[in-house]
């Protein structure tokens, strides 16, 4: 079982990096191999939407996301984690995200098996911090990745969200926070486990 953790903050030890941290440790508790994805370590160019991907499913773009593609399609399990900027994830998230319009058109316009309805089935799962305590501070993330993991045939497994943490290590300040990211990763692979056996 392959785990992708995405890191989508630009800030390294904050608080997304170490609830996602965590929550790959418990992932690789159950047996899982989790890969660490750090993407402030890359260059990935915006989508320019050319639709050069629309006849075959490849981005024209030459940069750090011909890397990535391969990685997401491996992995069973794919864990982004972003802090909240403007409402939405960060841009090097946003910009992942868009640069799988080549997925996209992979799966919608070419209509590649891989990513049917008869493709490997993947999970997703939402790792989110917001500065404020507004109701709606993580619905455009939602909206945002769950529209990215569909690409991915990934159901939406579940999320994990704090309001009111914004300085470097706010996280820490909520009791059990990092205990339930551990949880969330074992479940991740656990109940996957027990779908299968049930089978």
């Amino acid at each position: 079982m392959k785990v992708l953790g995405i890191f989508g903050s630009p800030r390294r030890g904050g608080n997304t990096e170490l609830l996602l941290e965590e929550a790959l440790k418990g992932a690789e508790k159950e047996g899982a191999k989790g890969e660490r994805l750090y993407l402030s370590d890359f260059t990935i160019t915006p989508c320019k939407e050319c639709h050069g991907c629309d006849n075959t499913g490849n981005c024209i773009i030459l940069d750090d996301m011909e890397k990535i593609y391969s990685k997401l399609l491996e992995a069973d399990i794919v864990i982004l984690a972003s802090p909240i900027f403007f409402y939405g994830v960060t841009a090097w998230a946003k910009a992942l995200i868009d640069r799988s319009q080549a997925l996209w058109a992979r799966k919608y316009l070419i209509k590649d098996p891989s990513l049917g309805k008869e493709g490997k089935k993947r999970k997703g799962f939402l790792i989110s911090v917001g500065a404020t305590k507004g109701q709606k501070v993580f619905e455009g993330a939602i909206l945002t990745v769950k529209y990215f993991f569909d690409v991915l045939n990934a159901e939406y497994a579940g999320e994990l969200f704090f309001r009111g943490v914004e300085a470097k290590g706010d996280i820490l300040k909520h009791p059990g926070a990092l205990q339930q990211a551990f949880e969330a990763g074992r479940r991740l692979i656990y109940e996957d486990r027990i779908k299968v056996r049930s089978h």
